[in-house]
Protein backbone atom coordinates (compact mmCIF):
# COMPACT_ATOMS: atom_id res chain seq x y z
CA UNK A 1 0.00 0.00 0.00
CA UNK A 2 1.19 3.54 -0.67
CA UNK A 3 2.14 5.73 2.91
CA UNK A 4 -0.84 8.00 3.56
CA UNK A 5 0.80 9.41 6.71
CA UNK A 6 -2.44 11.90 7.09
CA UNK A 7 -5.41 9.29 7.44
CA UNK A 8 -6.29 7.29 10.47
CA UNK A 9 -7.92 5.15 8.52
CA UNK A 10 -4.93 4.11 6.11
CA UNK A 11 -2.92 3.89 9.04
CA UNK A 12 -4.85 1.05 10.37
CA UNK A 13 -5.93 -0.73 7.04
CA UNK A 14 -1.87 -0.59 6.47
CA UNK A 15 -1.34 -2.63 10.25
CA UNK A 16 -2.16 -5.97 10.12
CA UNK A 17 -2.45 -5.58 13.85
CA UNK A 18 -5.59 -4.01 13.37
CA UNK A 19 -8.79 -4.61 12.71
CA UNK A 20 -10.23 -1.67 10.99
CA UNK A 21 -13.76 -0.40 11.34
CA UNK A 22 -15.84 1.94 8.95
CA UNK A 23 -19.64 2.81 8.89
CA UNK A 24 -21.03 4.05 5.81
CA UNK A 25 -23.41 6.74 5.71
CA UNK A 26 -25.69 7.73 2.94
CA UNK A 27 -26.70 11.68 2.39
CA UNK A 28 -29.94 13.36 2.91
CA UNK A 29 -32.25 14.53 0.09
CA UNK A 30 -30.95 17.77 1.41
CA UNK A 31 -28.63 19.62 3.25
CA UNK A 32 -30.97 20.80 5.73
CA UNK A 33 -33.28 17.80 7.11
CA UNK A 34 -34.03 16.19 9.93
CA UNK A 35 -32.32 13.37 8.06
CA UNK A 36 -29.20 15.14 7.79
CA UNK A 37 -29.05 16.09 11.21
CA UNK A 38 -29.19 13.03 12.51
CA UNK A 39 -26.55 11.42 10.30
CA UNK A 40 -23.93 14.40 12.04
CA UNK A 41 -24.79 13.26 15.29
CA UNK A 42 -24.24 9.58 14.44
CA UNK A 43 -20.87 11.45 13.48
CA UNK A 44 -20.09 12.59 16.60
CA UNK A 45 -20.32 9.63 18.60
CA UNK A 46 -18.51 7.93 16.17
CA UNK A 47 -15.34 10.26 16.31
CA UNK A 48 -15.53 10.25 19.96
CA UNK A 49 -15.75 6.07 19.96
CA UNK A 50 -12.57 6.11 18.23
CA UNK A 51 -12.84 2.18 17.29
CA UNK A 52 -14.14 3.58 13.79
CA UNK A 53 -11.36 4.62 11.56
CA UNK A 54 -13.58 6.39 8.74
CA UNK A 55 -17.04 6.27 7.61
CA UNK A 56 -18.20 6.46 3.92
CA UNK A 57 -20.05 8.47 2.33
CA UNK A 58 -22.36 7.87 -0.41
CA UNK A 59 -22.90 9.27 -3.95
CA UNK A 60 -26.56 9.58 -5.36
CA UNK A 61 -27.11 5.82 -3.78
CA UNK A 62 -29.77 3.91 -5.38
CA UNK A 63 -29.61 6.09 -8.32
CA UNK A 64 -31.61 8.72 -6.42
CA UNK A 65 -30.27 12.17 -6.12
CA UNK A 66 -28.85 13.62 -2.85
CA UNK A 67 -27.00 15.74 -1.05
CA UNK A 68 -23.42 15.75 -3.11
CA UNK A 69 -20.65 13.84 -0.62
CA UNK A 70 -18.42 16.18 -0.19
CA UNK A 71 -20.66 18.26 1.87
CA UNK A 72 -20.98 15.91 4.33
CA UNK A 73 -17.42 14.92 4.10
CA UNK A 74 -16.40 18.13 4.97
CA UNK A 75 -18.52 18.70 7.80
CA UNK A 76 -17.91 15.24 9.52
CA UNK A 77 -13.63 15.45 8.67
CA UNK A 78 -14.44 18.95 11.06
CA UNK A 79 -15.19 16.67 14.13
CA UNK A 80 -11.73 14.44 13.60
CA UNK A 81 -13.56 11.61 12.09
CA UNK A 82 -11.32 10.41 8.50
CA UNK A 83 -13.59 10.35 5.69
CA UNK A 84 -14.30 7.74 3.37
CA UNK A 85 -15.73 9.65 -0.29
CA UNK A 86 -17.83 7.38 -2.81
CA UNK A 87 -16.64 8.05 -6.64
CA UNK A 88 -19.30 7.12 -8.84
CA UNK A 89 -19.29 7.25 -12.86
CA UNK A 90 -22.95 7.20 -13.28
CA UNK A 91 -23.79 10.77 -13.76
CA UNK A 92 -21.13 12.64 -14.74
CA UNK A 93 -18.64 12.64 -17.62
CA UNK A 94 -14.83 12.21 -17.79
CA UNK A 95 -13.83 15.72 -18.18
CA UNK A 96 -16.22 16.47 -15.14
CA UNK A 97 -14.72 13.83 -12.87
CA UNK A 98 -11.57 14.80 -13.58
CA UNK A 99 -12.96 18.78 -12.32
CA UNK A 100 -14.28 17.07 -8.91
CA UNK A 101 -11.06 14.87 -8.30
CA UNK A 102 -8.82 18.27 -8.49
CA UNK A 103 -11.74 19.75 -6.00
CA UNK A 104 -11.78 17.21 -3.55
CA UNK A 105 -7.83 16.60 -3.59
CA UNK A 106 -7.92 20.45 -2.96
CA UNK A 107 -10.20 19.98 -0.07
CA UNK A 108 -8.10 16.72 1.20
CA UNK A 109 -10.63 14.33 0.28
CA UNK A 110 -8.41 11.88 -0.56
CA UNK A 111 -9.77 8.91 0.40
CA UNK A 112 -12.55 7.08 -2.51
CA UNK A 113 -14.35 3.92 -3.09
CA UNK A 114 -14.37 3.94 -6.73
CA UNK A 115 -17.43 2.58 -7.95
CA UNK A 116 -19.96 2.10 -11.18
CA UNK A 117 -22.72 3.14 -9.77
CA UNK A 118 -26.18 2.49 -9.54
CA UNK A 119 -28.53 3.29 -12.88
CA UNK A 120 -30.09 6.30 -12.53
CA UNK A 121 -33.58 6.60 -11.29
CA UNK A 122 -36.67 9.36 -11.89
CA UNK A 123 -35.68 13.23 -10.94
CA UNK A 124 -36.64 16.28 -12.21
CA UNK A 125 -39.47 16.17 -14.52
CA UNK A 126 -38.44 12.31 -15.17
CA UNK A 127 -35.60 9.75 -15.60
CA UNK A 128 -32.34 11.67 -16.44
CA UNK A 129 -29.37 10.29 -19.03
CA UNK A 130 -27.36 7.47 -17.33
CA UNK A 131 -23.73 9.02 -18.44
CA UNK A 132 -21.39 6.04 -17.41
CA UNK A 133 -18.76 7.89 -19.88
CA UNK A 134 -16.12 6.10 -17.89
CA UNK A 135 -16.40 2.50 -15.92
CA UNK A 136 -14.88 2.19 -12.73
CA UNK A 137 -11.27 0.34 -14.45
CA UNK A 138 -11.32 3.65 -16.55
CA UNK A 139 -11.72 6.32 -13.39
CA UNK A 140 -9.28 3.78 -11.42
CA UNK A 141 -6.68 4.54 -14.70
CA UNK A 142 -7.11 8.21 -14.83
CA UNK A 143 -6.77 8.48 -10.42
CA UNK A 144 -3.65 6.81 -11.03
CA UNK A 145 -2.69 9.26 -13.85
CA UNK A 146 -3.43 12.28 -11.54
CA UNK A 147 -1.59 10.72 -8.40
CA UNK A 148 1.54 10.43 -11.09
CA UNK A 149 1.03 13.90 -11.84
CA UNK A 150 1.22 13.16 -15.63
CA UNK A 151 -0.63 11.40 -18.15
CA UNK A 152 1.11 8.95 -20.39
CA UNK A 153 2.48 9.39 -23.74
CA UNK A 154 -0.70 8.01 -25.66
CA UNK A 155 -3.15 10.66 -24.22
CA UNK A 156 -4.14 13.81 -25.68
CA UNK A 157 -3.90 15.07 -22.53
CA UNK A 158 0.50 14.89 -22.62
CA UNK A 159 -0.12 18.52 -24.68
CA UNK A 160 -1.14 20.11 -21.29
CA UNK A 161 1.06 21.86 -18.78
CA UNK A 162 2.38 18.67 -15.56
CA UNK A 163 -0.02 18.93 -13.07
CA UNK A 164 1.05 18.97 -8.99
CA UNK A 165 0.26 15.07 -8.55
CA UNK A 166 -2.50 14.21 -6.44
CA UNK A 167 -2.83 12.20 -3.64
CA UNK A 168 -5.54 9.58 -3.80
CA UNK A 169 -6.04 6.24 -2.64
CA UNK A 170 -8.58 3.98 -4.54
CA UNK A 171 -10.92 1.48 -3.22
CA UNK A 172 -12.96 -0.53 -5.20
CA UNK A 173 -16.40 -2.70 -4.36
CA UNK A 174 -16.25 -6.55 -5.55
CA UNK A 175 -19.13 -9.13 -4.92
CA UNK A 176 -18.49 -12.27 -4.27
CA UNK A 177 -22.74 -13.01 -3.69
CA UNK A 178 -23.32 -14.40 -7.50
CA UNK A 179 -25.29 -17.11 -8.12
CA UNK A 180 -24.06 -18.26 -11.42
CA UNK A 181 -20.39 -18.78 -12.32
CA UNK A 182 -20.51 -16.87 -15.56
CA UNK A 183 -21.22 -13.73 -12.76
CA UNK A 184 -19.27 -14.95 -10.35
CA UNK A 185 -15.81 -15.36 -12.59
CA UNK A 186 -16.26 -12.20 -14.18
CA UNK A 187 -16.35 -9.71 -10.60
CA UNK A 188 -13.32 -11.73 -10.39
CA UNK A 189 -11.81 -11.44 -13.49
CA UNK A 190 -12.54 -7.54 -13.80
CA UNK A 191 -10.73 -7.26 -9.97
CA UNK A 192 -7.79 -8.11 -12.18
CA UNK A 193 -8.20 -5.19 -14.01
CA UNK A 194 -8.92 -3.18 -10.83
CA UNK A 195 -5.82 -4.02 -9.27
CA UNK A 196 -3.72 -3.39 -12.38
CA UNK A 197 -5.45 0.16 -12.96
CA UNK A 198 -4.81 1.18 -9.44
CA UNK A 199 -7.21 -0.13 -7.06
CA UNK A 200 -5.58 0.59 -3.37
CA UNK A 201 -8.23 -2.03 -1.20
CA UNK A 202 -11.62 -3.55 -1.25
CA UNK A 203 -14.94 -3.74 0.32
CA UNK A 204 -17.18 -6.39 -0.51
CA UNK A 205 -20.67 -5.94 -1.71
CA UNK A 206 -23.78 -7.05 1.18
CA UNK A 207 -23.83 -11.31 1.86
CA UNK A 208 -24.82 -13.28 4.96
CA UNK A 209 -22.67 -16.51 4.21
CA UNK A 210 -18.96 -17.02 5.57
CA UNK A 211 -18.28 -19.50 2.72
CA UNK A 212 -18.58 -17.05 0.29
CA UNK A 213 -16.31 -14.23 2.64
CA UNK A 214 -13.99 -16.90 2.80
CA UNK A 215 -13.79 -17.25 -0.34
CA UNK A 216 -12.85 -13.74 -1.45
CA UNK A 217 -9.67 -14.07 0.70
CA UNK A 218 -8.62 -17.78 -0.95
CA UNK A 219 -9.05 -16.23 -4.15
CA UNK A 220 -6.65 -13.09 -3.47
CA UNK A 221 -4.33 -15.47 -1.75
CA UNK A 222 -4.58 -18.08 -5.15
CA UNK A 223 -3.85 -15.38 -7.48
CA UNK A 224 -1.18 -13.38 -5.93
CA UNK A 225 -3.10 -9.97 -5.17
CA UNK A 226 -1.90 -8.76 -2.14
CA UNK A 227 -5.05 -5.75 -1.17
CA UNK A 228 -6.32 -5.59 2.36
CA UNK A 229 -10.16 -6.52 2.28
CA UNK A 230 -13.40 -4.99 4.66
CA UNK A 231 -15.83 -7.36 4.69
CA UNK A 232 -19.41 -5.98 4.27
CA UNK A 233 -21.98 -6.05 7.42
CA UNK A 234 -25.18 -4.40 6.65
CA UNK A 235 -27.88 -4.26 8.87
CA UNK A 236 -31.36 -3.99 7.02
CA UNK A 237 -34.72 -2.93 8.53
CA UNK A 238 -37.43 -4.97 7.25
CA UNK A 239 -38.77 -2.85 4.19
CA UNK A 240 -35.09 -2.94 2.94
CA UNK A 241 -34.68 -6.83 3.74
CA UNK A 242 -38.03 -7.39 1.82
CA UNK A 243 -36.44 -4.75 -1.36
CA UNK A 244 -33.26 -7.04 -0.80
CA UNK A 245 -35.14 -10.33 -0.99
CA UNK A 246 -37.08 -9.04 -4.42
CA UNK A 247 -34.06 -8.11 -6.33
CA UNK A 248 -35.21 -4.20 -6.21
CA UNK A 249 -31.47 -3.13 -4.47
CA UNK A 250 -28.94 -3.80 -7.16
CA UNK A 251 -26.19 -6.44 -5.97
CA UNK A 252 -27.75 -7.10 -2.29
CA UNK A 253 -28.62 -10.44 -1.74
CA UNK A 254 -30.93 -11.43 0.99
CA UNK A 255 -32.25 -15.48 -0.24
CA UNK A 256 -35.30 -17.43 0.99
CA UNK A 257 -34.01 -18.74 3.31
CA UNK A 258 -32.90 -15.84 5.17
CA UNK A 259 -35.39 -13.79 4.47
CA UNK A 260 -38.31 -16.41 5.96
CA UNK A 261 -35.85 -15.68 9.35
CA UNK A 262 -36.45 -12.17 9.16
CA UNK A 263 -39.35 -12.09 8.90
CA UNK A 264 -39.89 -14.88 12.02
CA UNK A 265 -37.99 -13.00 13.97
CA UNK A 266 -40.16 -9.90 13.06
CA UNK A 267 -42.55 -11.13 14.71
CA UNK A 268 -41.34 -10.42 17.84
CA UNK A 269 -41.93 -7.44 20.40
CA UNK A 270 -38.70 -5.56 18.85
CA UNK A 271 -39.51 -6.86 15.37
CA UNK A 272 -36.67 -8.87 15.20
CA UNK A 273 -34.54 -5.93 15.75
CA UNK A 274 -32.10 -7.62 18.65
CA UNK A 275 -31.68 -10.42 16.13
CA UNK A 276 -30.48 -8.23 13.11
CA UNK A 277 -27.97 -7.01 15.43
CA UNK A 278 -26.28 -10.03 16.65
CA UNK A 279 -26.20 -11.60 13.48
CA UNK A 280 -24.52 -8.49 12.10
CA UNK A 281 -21.37 -9.32 15.71
CA UNK A 282 -21.82 -12.90 14.26
CA UNK A 283 -20.95 -11.60 10.92
CA UNK A 284 -18.28 -9.31 12.25
CA UNK A 285 -16.11 -11.56 14.67
CA UNK A 286 -16.59 -14.36 11.27
CA UNK A 287 -14.88 -11.79 9.13
CA UNK A 288 -12.05 -10.91 12.41
CA UNK A 289 -11.51 -14.71 12.76
CA UNK A 290 -11.35 -15.37 9.00
CA UNK A 291 -8.18 -12.60 8.50
CA UNK A 292 -10.52 -9.23 6.88
CA UNK A 293 -8.26 -6.52 7.45
CA UNK A 294 -11.84 -5.07 8.80
CA UNK A 295 -15.37 -4.63 8.20
CA UNK A 296 -17.80 -1.86 6.53
CA UNK A 297 -20.61 -1.19 8.46
CA UNK A 298 -24.06 0.11 7.31
CA UNK A 299 -27.44 -0.12 7.44
CA UNK A 300 -30.82 2.31 7.32
CA UNK A 301 -32.00 4.38 10.42
CA UNK A 302 -29.58 2.54 13.21
CA UNK A 303 -28.47 4.68 16.10
CA UNK A 304 -24.92 4.79 17.56
CA UNK A 305 -26.49 2.50 20.62
CA UNK A 306 -27.12 0.27 17.79
CA UNK A 307 -23.92 -0.21 16.44
CA UNK A 308 -22.24 -0.05 20.10
CA UNK A 309 -24.08 -2.85 20.67
CA UNK A 310 -23.04 -4.93 17.53
CA UNK A 311 -19.21 -3.66 18.50
CA UNK A 312 -19.26 -4.70 21.95
CA UNK A 313 -21.26 -8.23 21.36
CA UNK A 314 -18.67 -8.92 18.33
CA UNK A 315 -15.88 -8.35 20.51
CA UNK A 316 -17.22 -11.05 22.84
CA UNK A 317 -17.54 -13.39 20.19
CA UNK A 318 -14.69 -13.47 18.69
CA UNK A 319 -12.80 -15.78 20.42
CA UNK A 320 -15.73 -18.77 18.98
CA UNK A 321 -15.41 -17.60 15.49
CA UNK A 322 -15.85 -21.13 13.68
CA UNK A 323 -18.67 -21.86 16.05
CA UNK A 324 -20.86 -19.04 14.35
CA UNK A 325 -20.04 -19.84 10.77
CA UNK A 326 -23.17 -22.61 10.56
CA UNK A 327 -25.26 -19.40 11.20
CA UNK A 328 -24.00 -17.73 8.30
CA UNK A 329 -24.58 -20.04 5.54
CA UNK A 330 -26.89 -18.24 3.78
CA UNK A 331 -26.65 -18.75 0.37
CA UNK A 332 -28.57 -20.32 -3.15
CA UNK A 333 -28.74 -23.80 -2.89
CA UNK A 334 -27.57 -24.07 -6.14
CA UNK A 335 -24.91 -21.27 -6.07
CA UNK A 336 -21.49 -21.77 -7.43
CA UNK A 337 -18.49 -21.25 -5.64
CA UNK A 338 -14.82 -20.87 -6.65
CA UNK A 339 -13.65 -23.21 -4.38
CA UNK A 340 -14.51 -26.40 -3.53
CA UNK A 341 -16.61 -27.38 -0.11
CA UNK A 342 -14.66 -28.75 3.28
CA UNK A 343 -17.28 -30.69 4.72
CA UNK A 344 -15.67 -30.61 8.40
CA UNK A 345 -15.55 -26.56 8.44
CA UNK A 346 -18.57 -25.98 6.13
CA UNK A 347 -16.00 -23.46 4.53
CA UNK A 348 -13.23 -24.03 1.79
CA UNK A 349 -10.81 -26.27 0.24
CA UNK A 350 -8.24 -24.67 -1.63
CA UNK A 351 -8.76 -26.67 -4.75
CA UNK A 352 -10.94 -24.62 -7.21
CA UNK A 353 -14.15 -25.86 -8.27
CA UNK A 354 -15.00 -27.15 -12.02
CA UNK A 355 -16.40 -25.01 -14.30
CA UNK A 356 -20.33 -25.76 -15.16
CA UNK A 357 -21.24 -23.38 -17.08
CA UNK A 358 -22.43 -24.05 -20.68
CA UNK A 359 -20.76 -22.28 -23.58
CA UNK A 360 -23.87 -20.28 -25.65
CA UNK A 361 -23.82 -18.48 -28.72
CA UNK A 362 -20.57 -20.10 -29.53
CA UNK A 363 -21.40 -20.71 -33.34
CA UNK A 364 -22.33 -17.24 -33.83
CA UNK A 365 -18.89 -15.97 -31.79
CA UNK A 366 -16.94 -18.10 -33.78
CA UNK A 367 -18.32 -17.21 -37.30
CA UNK A 368 -17.71 -13.30 -36.42
CA UNK A 369 -13.84 -14.20 -35.19
CA UNK A 370 -13.46 -15.99 -38.34
CA UNK A 371 -14.51 -12.63 -40.61
CA UNK A 372 -12.92 -10.74 -38.24
CA UNK A 373 -9.53 -12.32 -38.83
CA UNK A 374 -9.81 -12.23 -42.18
CA UNK A 375 -10.70 -8.63 -42.92
CA UNK A 376 -8.89 -6.82 -39.88
CA UNK A 377 -5.86 -8.58 -38.49
CA UNK A 378 -2.65 -7.33 -40.63
CA UNK A 379 -1.97 -11.16 -42.16
CA UNK A 380 -5.82 -11.60 -42.98
CA UNK A 381 -6.10 -12.25 -46.83
CA UNK A 382 -8.76 -9.67 -46.77
CA UNK A 383 -7.13 -6.93 -44.90
CA UNK A 384 -5.12 -5.42 -47.85
CA UNK A 385 -7.92 -5.14 -50.19
CA UNK A 386 -10.52 -4.06 -47.20
CA UNK A 387 -7.98 -1.71 -46.20
CA UNK A 388 -7.42 -0.28 -49.70
CA UNK A 389 -11.49 -0.10 -50.58
CA UNK A 390 -12.22 1.56 -47.12
CA UNK A 391 -9.33 4.41 -47.52
CA UNK A 392 -10.74 5.02 -50.81
CA UNK A 393 -13.82 5.47 -50.77
CA UNK A 394 -13.23 7.46 -47.39
CA UNK A 395 -13.12 10.73 -48.48
CA UNK A 396 -14.79 10.20 -51.53
CA UNK A 397 -18.87 10.60 -52.92
CA UNK A 398 -19.53 6.74 -51.90
CA UNK A 399 -18.34 7.32 -48.19
CA UNK A 400 -21.64 7.82 -47.06
CA UNK A 401 -22.64 4.65 -48.58
CA UNK A 402 -19.79 2.80 -46.98
CA UNK A 403 -21.00 4.28 -43.44
CA UNK A 404 -24.26 3.46 -43.65
CA UNK A 405 -23.84 0.15 -45.02
CA UNK A 406 -21.09 -0.78 -42.68
CA UNK A 407 -23.64 0.21 -39.71
CA UNK A 408 -26.74 -1.80 -41.51
CA UNK A 409 -24.42 -4.36 -41.77
CA UNK A 410 -23.16 -4.48 -38.18
CA UNK A 411 -26.78 -3.46 -36.81
CA UNK A 412 -28.20 -7.07 -37.93
CA UNK A 413 -25.54 -8.67 -36.47
CA UNK A 414 -24.55 -6.95 -32.93
CA UNK A 415 -27.09 -4.25 -32.92
CA UNK A 416 -24.23 -1.54 -33.73
CA UNK A 417 -25.00 1.91 -32.29
CA UNK A 418 -22.29 3.50 -34.95
CA UNK A 419 -20.07 4.91 -31.81
CA UNK A 420 -17.58 4.65 -35.05
CA UNK A 421 -14.88 3.37 -31.99
CA UNK A 422 -15.59 -0.48 -32.29
CA UNK A 423 -14.67 -2.90 -29.61
CA UNK A 424 -16.38 -5.97 -30.39
CA UNK A 425 -13.12 -7.93 -31.18
CA UNK A 426 -11.81 -7.42 -27.20
CA UNK A 427 -15.63 -8.19 -26.01
CA UNK A 428 -16.22 -11.67 -27.62
CA UNK A 429 -18.17 -9.88 -30.64
CA UNK A 430 -21.13 -8.67 -27.65
CA UNK A 431 -21.71 -4.94 -28.71
CA UNK A 432 -21.77 -3.00 -24.97
CA UNK A 433 -23.18 -0.01 -26.19
CA UNK A 434 -26.47 -1.72 -27.33
CA UNK A 435 -26.00 -4.36 -24.85
CA UNK A 436 -25.14 -3.09 -22.14
CA UNK A 437 -27.44 -0.46 -19.80
CA UNK A 438 -24.22 1.07 -18.62
CA UNK A 439 -22.03 0.83 -21.92
CA UNK A 440 -18.92 -0.90 -19.58
CA UNK A 441 -15.79 -1.73 -21.57
CA UNK A 442 -13.69 -3.44 -19.20
CA UNK A 443 -16.31 -6.11 -16.95
CA UNK A 444 -19.23 -6.55 -15.52
CA UNK A 445 -21.00 -3.88 -13.40
CA UNK A 446 -22.08 -5.83 -9.90
CA UNK A 447 -25.77 -5.36 -10.11
CA UNK A 448 -27.17 -8.60 -11.94
CA UNK A 449 -28.89 -10.94 -10.48
CA UNK A 450 -29.71 -14.62 -11.57
CA UNK A 451 -27.76 -13.51 -15.12
CA UNK A 452 -30.26 -10.83 -15.91
CA UNK A 453 -29.10 -7.15 -16.02
CA UNK A 454 -29.74 -5.26 -13.38
CA UNK A 455 -32.02 -2.65 -15.34
CA UNK A 456 -33.84 -5.30 -17.65
CA UNK A 457 -34.59 -8.20 -14.64
CA UNK A 458 -36.19 -10.70 -16.97
CA UNK A 459 -35.86 -9.54 -20.08
CA UNK A 460 -31.83 -9.00 -21.02
CA UNK A 461 -29.21 -11.21 -19.90
CA UNK A 462 -26.28 -9.22 -18.78
CA UNK A 463 -24.00 -8.54 -21.48
CA UNK A 464 -20.50 -10.37 -19.47
CA UNK A 465 -22.30 -13.51 -18.84
CA UNK A 466 -22.89 -13.62 -22.51
CA UNK A 467 -19.16 -12.63 -23.21
CA UNK A 468 -17.88 -15.72 -20.31
CA UNK A 469 -19.84 -18.05 -21.71
CA UNK A 470 -18.52 -17.41 -25.56
CA UNK A 471 -14.48 -17.35 -24.17
CA UNK A 472 -15.57 -20.32 -22.15
CA UNK A 473 -15.76 -22.52 -24.82
CA UNK A 474 -12.75 -21.46 -26.62
CA UNK A 475 -10.47 -21.68 -23.79
CA UNK A 476 -9.73 -17.69 -23.94
CA UNK A 477 -11.67 -16.41 -20.64
CA UNK A 478 -9.00 -16.10 -18.50
CA UNK A 479 -7.47 -13.14 -21.48
CA UNK A 480 -10.45 -10.62 -20.14
CA UNK A 481 -8.14 -10.35 -16.66
CA UNK A 482 -5.77 -8.35 -19.00
CA UNK A 483 -5.58 -5.23 -20.46
CA UNK A 484 -7.81 -2.40 -20.11
CA UNK A 485 -10.41 -1.41 -23.40
CA UNK A 486 -10.13 2.59 -23.66
CA UNK A 487 -13.19 4.60 -23.19
CA UNK A 488 -15.21 5.66 -25.97
CA UNK A 489 -13.48 8.08 -28.17
CA UNK A 490 -16.98 10.52 -29.03
CA UNK A 491 -15.04 12.62 -31.55
CA UNK A 492 -15.95 9.42 -33.85
CA UNK A 493 -19.50 9.66 -32.63
CA UNK A 494 -21.36 8.50 -36.12
CA UNK A 495 -18.89 7.49 -38.52
CA UNK A 496 -17.44 4.38 -39.98
CA UNK A 497 -15.67 2.45 -37.32
CA UNK A 498 -13.61 0.44 -40.45
CA UNK A 499 -12.09 3.85 -41.75
CA UNK A 500 -11.27 4.85 -38.63
CA UNK A 501 -9.91 0.87 -38.07
CA UNK A 502 -7.54 1.30 -41.12
CA UNK A 503 -6.42 4.88 -40.36
CA UNK A 504 -5.27 4.06 -37.31
CA UNK A 505 -7.43 6.59 -35.49
CA UNK A 506 -9.53 4.59 -33.49
CA UNK A 507 -8.57 3.02 -30.07
CA UNK A 508 -6.58 0.19 -31.72
CA UNK A 509 -4.00 2.37 -33.75
CA UNK A 510 -2.91 -0.57 -35.38
CA UNK A 511 -3.03 0.80 -39.12
CA UNK A 512 -0.12 -0.05 -41.13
Amino acid sequence: MRSHPDSRFYQSLADPAEFTLTFELVPSRGGRSKEHARTLELARHAAADHRLQAVSITENAGGHAALSPEVLGLEIRAMGLEVIVHFSCKDKNRNQMESQLFAWDRLGLRDLLVITGDYPKEGYRGFPKPVFDLDSVHALDLISRMNAGRFSADDPLRQRAPIHPTGFISGVALSPFKRLEAELMMQYIKLHRKVAAGADFIITQVGYDARKFEEVLLYLRHHGLDLPVLGNVFIPNLAVADLMHQGKIPGCIITDELHALIRHEAKGADKGKKARLMRAAMLLAVLKGLGYSGAHIGGPGLSYRDIEFVLDEAEQLAPDWRALTPGLSFWHRDGWYYFEKDEETGLNRPEPSPRTAQGREVLRYQLALAMHRLVFTPHGPLYGPMKKLSLALADGPLAKFLDHGEHVLKFLMFGCQHCGDCTLAELAFACPQSGCAKYLLNGACGGSRDGWCEVYPGRKRCLYVRIYERLLESGTVERLKTGLVPPRNWALNNSSSWVNFYQGIDHTGKAG
